[in-house]
């Protein structure tokens, strides 16, 4: 297996289109190094950083934070299992609040989740008169607040 991998290449490879490659270079999360004709060529490790940058992504991070994340790891070789493992742990804390977010999302639809909607009938058992409001804007018992007390 070649080393060094064409844009088409790990754009097919990590399901990332060329164009957000070319972006994640722009905005220095990637590299590439260039042929004497100016052609892009990634090493084959940058699948794993495209990865990780998707993922980070879905779970709320934003570019300048995945940028801080990945100024962490080694730049004279291929991050190995350690460096990765370092780097993930700082968002442990990150992913088990978007699954606690999540499951409330899941039970919350068919329930009063604090809006303000007062449309189903529950929403004036659990939210009376929308005291949810007072709490503040949004889902409020989506956003984590407890339903009042029955």
């Amino acid at each position: 297996m070649d080393d060094l991998l064409t844009i088409g290449e790990v754009a097919r490879r990590s399901g990332v289109a060329a164009s957000a490659l070319r972006y994640y270079e722009e905005r220095g999360l990637i590299s590439p190094e260039r042929t004497g004709a100016g052609h892009r060529r990634y090493r084959r490790a940058v699948i794993r950083r495209v990865a990780f940058i998707v993922f980070a992504q879905r779970i709320g991070l934003s570019l300048e934070e995945i940028g801080e994340l990945l100024a962490r790891l080694p730049d004279d070789r291929a991050p190995n299992r350690r460096d990765w493992g370092e780097l993930s742990a700082t968002w442990t804390a990150r992913i088990d609040a978007r699954i606690a977010e999540l499951e409330r999302l899941k039970v919350g639809l068919t329930e009063c989740i604090g809006c303000g909607c007062l449309s189903l009938d529950r929403c004036q058992l659990a939210n009376p008169g929308d005291l949810a409001g007072r709490r503040g804007a949004g889902p409020r018992y989506l956003m984590g607040d407890p339903p009042r007390p029955a």
